[in-house]
């Protein structure tokens, strides 16, 4: 079984329709804890660090490996794996991994605490595979968490869509969305650029984490 820690309910029907679609037969449990997100957004992610790792513990038990699908607070949850007593893995480390390939990134996102932890990652991916550091450009696309936050969702997923078509491919390789709530933005987007977008990418890691547990 394999636990998926959020900080929006919307992921949940997100993660059980590509489970069906690519994973059938993968039991998921859900834990939703959006109050982590909006203290880290507030005071930052060191300062909820204890109540993410008693977040990841509660969900790893009975686990074969946690999936925390917050791109805010991946990081913390991943370091809290030594103590959770199954593998912890964070949803944009694979996007990561596949945007690293790249010389050229623009890292979309809704939420500004998203942009240093997403940066961070693709540097470190970058790294572990002895790749050039590719040149990282971010942007924050105004309003629209606001519309999330009140229940718009294709407005949300507009106005990141907007925003991928509005990039000039003559200063980019590759789009990261660097949420998991902005990946539907990519199929409503006209670019040539390559989309990257990480529930698919992180679960696929993430079922196959269990399958060898």
């Amino acid at each position: 079984m394999l636990a998926l820690l959020h900080t929006s309910p919307v992921h949940v029907p997100v993660f059980d329709a590509l489970r069906d679609r690519d994973h059938p037969g993968l039991e998921l449990r859900h834990l939703v804890r959006p109050e982590l997100l909006e203290r880290a957004r507030r005071e930052g992610t060191d300062a909820v660090a204890a109540e993410v790792a008693g977040a990841v513990g509660e969900a790893a038990a009975g686990a074969r490996a946690v999936l925390c699908t917050c791109s805010t607070i991946g990081g913390v949850a991943e370091a809290a794996g030594a103590q959770a007593g199954v593998p912890v893995l964070r949803v944009d480390r694979p996007m990561a991994a596949a945007a690293a390939r790249y010389g050229r990134v623009v890292v979309v996102a809704a939420v500004e605490s998203t942009l240093a932890p997403t940066v961070d990652l693709i540097r470190d991916e970058a790294r572990a595979a002895g790749a050039g550091t590719p040149r990282i450009r971010t942007a924050l696309v105004e309003d629209a968490w606001e519309r999330f936050e009140a229940g718009d969702r294709d407005g949300y997923l507009d106005a990141v869509a907007r925003a991928v078509t509005g990039l000039d491919e003559a200063d980019a390789d590759a789009v990261v969305l660097a949420q998991a709530s902005m990946a539907d933005a990519a199929a409503r987007a006209t670019t040539p650029l390559p989309v990257l977008a990480s529930p698919a990418l992180g679960l696929r890691a993430a079922a196959e984490t269990v399958a060898r547990a």
